[in-house]
């Protein structure tokens, strides 16, 4: 793709002298003699970059400047000119010019101000490309899921986002808790601040004040110079304090006081700092049993408890297996493409498996089989893990728990599963027929077929 440039001066030999110039740099180069003949060329054409003549008849180049940031405000401009003042050269940087260059000038001084000036326009377009990708990615579509309890968290993550009130997401480890958070600070008004994300667990308590408040030089031993914390780094955007149960009480205490009096102060720090952050938490415990335990305090857990935004399991959304597998396979696959992903038996597998690191596990699981290439993911690709997978029997007779325990919503999904596709398999798959087999109405066996995603099969 070539690099497009206007030369605009009303002097001919001017225009020619820079055409030749920038064609011999590889530029594709246009050329007007007026700012009015510049407006039409641009109305038909886009330029990476205009360089004007200031003092033109007609419309000045200054005019020219103005009107090429109100209609292309990505165009570069570089303003040329023999009488160079201080204040046309404020005004010329003011409207948006990239720099300002006087007669007579040097062709080495053109062809560095040239490059200059297309390298920023290109660095400010990947900016804004790669701002685009980060909205993109995690908007609403970074959810997969189209069950009713994903519905529900898209519908109350569209409500909080508008506003900042504190947001606590509770759900088991591998659920999306993270992507959450993500979707509650790119749709709201803070999208354009920084999202900074902590795993509360993951930090020693003897550091993690310091990785919050930051710290001043000699605070403590090895603190050599002053270090700003998380929440000076998210300042005007989201903290996200993941496992926040794991917070030590002493540290609770100074959590609470930040979101009361939004200010802190730094690791031997004297003077207290504002704090313009908004707190989204999450928890893979119940932070209320801790409360009654007495391991974390009741009136954060209030504090952050404003908006609780909890995410299903997926066993809980089960349906939504086969969107994910897609969802994942195509991300490791880098596959865009239609066709079969996973095979029927497969999927059987993957539905009758309890998934206890949820999201997570089964991304894993699909990346997995992408990376020892199967270009369909088969049951044989699958771990013997969940390709051996057995729902744990009850004893017959007595509905006695066996010694090692077992996951009871597990067996009665299963169970439930395992009956609707005998159910299928005995009624060559006519679905009135294998209803009636169940002793079940047509309509409630289709809600079961949807409940774990088998209605289009």
């Amino acid at each position: 793709m070539h690099t497009n440039i206007l030369v605009v001066d009303d002097e001919l030999s001017m225009r020619e002298f820079l055409a030749i110039l920038l064609e011999g740099e590889g530029y594709r180069v246009d050329q007007a003699e007026s700012a009015e003949d510049a407006l039409r060329c641009i109305d038909r054409e886009s330029y990476h970059l205009v360089i004007s003549d200031v003092s033109m008849r007609g419309l000045s180049g200054i005019e020219l400047l103005a009107r090429i940031k109100a209609a292309a405000p990505e165009t570069a401009v570089l303003m040329i000119t023999a009488f160079t003042t201080a204040e046309q050269a404020v005004e010329a940087m003011k409207l948006g010019a990239y720099d300002y260059i006087a007669k007579p000038f040097k062709v080495e001084e053109v062809k560095v101000l040239v490059r200059k000036a297309l390298e920023k326009r290109s660095l400010v377009e990947e900016n804004k490309r790669l701002k685009a990708e980060v909205m993109e990615r995690f908007s609403f579509s970074g959810l997969v899921g189209k069950s009713k309890q994903m519905r529900e968290v898209y519908d109350l993550i569209g409500k909080v986002a508008a506003s900042t009130a504190n947001v606590l997401i509770m759900g088991e480890s591998g659920t999306g808790k993270e992507l959450a958070a993500k979707a509650i600070h790119y749709n709201g008004r803070r999208r354009s601040a920084p999202f900074v994300a902590v795993n509360c667990g993951a930090i020693p308590d003897t550091l993690i004040e310091s990785e919050l408040f930051g710290h001043t030089k000699g605070s403590f031993t090895g603190a050599v110079s002053d270090r700003p914390g998380l929440f000076e780094q998210a300042e005007g955007g989201t903290l996200f304090l993941d496992e926040i149960g794991e917070v030590p009480l002493q540290l609770q205490a100074k959590l609470l006081r930040v979101l009361q009096e939004r200010e802190f102060r730094r690791v031997g720090g004297g003077s207290s700092m504002k704090a313009d952050v908004r707190i989204v938490a999450a928890s893979n415990r119940n932070l209320e049993d801790q409360v009654r335990e007495s391991t974390f305090r009741e009136d954060l857990f209030y504090r952050l408890n404003v908006v609780q935004v909890r995410m299903p399991s997926l066993k809980e959304r089960a349906e939504d297996i086969p969107a994910l597998v897609e969802h994942f396979y195509k991300k490791y696959a880098l596959w865009s493409g239609s066709g079969e992903i996973v095979t029927p038996e497969a999927l059987r597998a993957l539905f009758n498996y309890p998934f206890p690191g949820n999201v997570r596990e089964l991304e894993n699981l699909v990346e997995r089989c992408v990376v020892l290439g199967s270009r369909v993911i088969e049951i044989d690709c699958l771990p013997p893990s969940v390709r051996d997978y057995r729902i744990p029997s009850v004893p017959a007779g007595e509905l006695v728990i066996p010694d090692g325990g077992f996951d009871l919503q597990a067996y009665l999904d299963g169970l439930e599963r395992k009956l609707l596709v005998q159910g299928l398999e005995k009624s060559n798959g006519v679905k009135k027929k294998a209803a009636a087999l169940l002793g079940m109405t047509f309509r409630s066996f289709r809600y079961r077929l949807a409940k774990f995603g088998m209605d289009d099969d």
